[in-house]
């Protein structure tokens, strides 16, 4: 019996040089703008400054708000927000990769609903946001496409999740010119966040046919052109691609949800300050092993979608090649790495493994394979 829901209310405008709609675009929203970007990179390559002469130019007012973190904090939040109530801001506007798209929606949200966005994270039901426009730079997390932030308070060391159909933006710019600038590693990271993305969106229990279908089409192009542009980052044709693929990559989380990889690696960055994607690239083969057997007919289609041969195999040894998939595109992009070499060490075990089960429970219950705290830890223990 079929019985799920799907809702996909952004309004994305994707395309080479859609940048430059970002005057027009936020004028329809609010007449100041909060801009909510990282602390570097967008001044480095200039777009921040072309975003500001967009807005000039479509008579918008705008304050810059460029604290943001590699795992934004629960604390640059309300400070993103402090200074958005003092300029009388009326609107949001992210600009970078995952971590200033994310900390825009909890600014955006925390503008309107009272006290700590901790409260909020874990269960307490919001009232409302300011408007939201984002802009990605980076073809990684999908949080342009998806009612998601993913926050870190610095006190606990939790990095969850806010979820709230408040934070979907308005409208969000893809345009995948602004991709060519981004050093590889940050490529590879990235992109190997969107392939999560689909992958447990197509193992989660709450996949339907409509995630299906965008999961497996997701993977396959990143598969196919994650390592072209990693070799060559000036390659536009393969950007689109990309891009597209992330944003696909984060409608299928949006509606399916993360499954263990996702919740194994939060309490890594959350703890570790460890960038997500590699934290996510450390886990990803172990997990997968552990999965295979449990979901043989997932996995052999994850395996197709990501290049292998599977003709002649059983259904077990077809589910085993995606593990294989993954260990060659990892390898394609300069990506494998262990716990231990993102300082990890044996006694961050226990905290790591009690940390997933008790703020990352959705996630792991999501998994087609639900493990106990002990197989968790053992995970862990393998990828070090």
């Amino acid at each position: 019996m079929l019985d799920f829901e799907y809702k996909m209310p952004v309004n994305l405008i994707f395309g080479r040089g859609k940048t430059a709609l970002a005057g027009e675009v936020c004028k329809r929203y609010g007449k100041k703008v909060l801009i909510v970007t990282g602390k570097n990179s967008t001044k480095k390559t200039g777009l921040l400054y072309r975003v500001t002469d967009y807005l000039e130019q479509a008579g918008l007012k705008y304050v810059v708000f460029d604290k943001v973190e590699q795992n934004p904090l629960t604390t640059t939040v309300a400070a993103g927000v402090a200074v958005a109530k003092a300029e009388n801001c009326d609107v949001v506007l992210g600009l970078g990769g995952g971590s200033p798209m994310d900390a825009a929606k909890g600014i955006a949200f925390s503008f309107v609903n009272a006290g700590d966005i901790s409260e909020y994270i874990f269960g307490k039901l919001g009232n409302g946001a300011l408007p939201l426009v984002l802009i990605t730079t980076t073809a990684g997390t999908g949080s342009e496409a998806d009612s998601i932030a993913v926050l870190t308070n610095p006190l606990t060391k939790d990095k969850k999740a806010l979820k709230s159909r408040y934070i979907y933006p308005q409208a969000s710019i893809i345009d995948p010119e602004l991709m060519t600038t981004i050093p590889p590693k940050i490529i590879a990271a990235t992109g190997f966040d969107a392939l999560c993305h689909a992958i447990e969106a197509y193992l989660s229990k709450k996949s339907h046919p409509i995630s299906d279908v965008i999961a497996l089409k997701t993977m396959a192009m990143i598969a196919e052109n994650l390592p072209t542009v990693y070799q060559n980052p000036g390659d536009i044709a393969a950007w689109e691609q990309v891009a597209l693929a992330n944003t696909l990559g984060g409608m299928v989380l949006d509606t399916a949800g993360a499954t263990l990889a996702h919740g194994m690696e939060h309490p890594l960055s959350g703890l570790l300050d460890i960038v997500h994607g590699q934290g996510l690239a450390a886990l990803t083969v172990s997990i997968m092993e552990y999965t295979y057997l449990s979901a043989t007919e997932k996995c052999k289609d994850i395996a197709v979608a990501l290049g292998e041969d599977v003709s002649g195999l059983s259904v077990e040894e077809a589910a085993a090649k995606s593990v294989v998939a993954i260990q060659k595109l990892l390898q394609r992009i300069d990506l494998t790495v262990t716990l231990h070499e993102l300082a990890v060490s044996e006694r961050d075990l226990d905290w790591l493994a009690n940390n997933a089960l008790e703020t990352m429970k959705h996630a792991i219950g999501n998994h087609p394979k639900v493990p106990d705290l002990n197989e968790i830890k053992a995970i862990y223990k393998n990828c070090l």
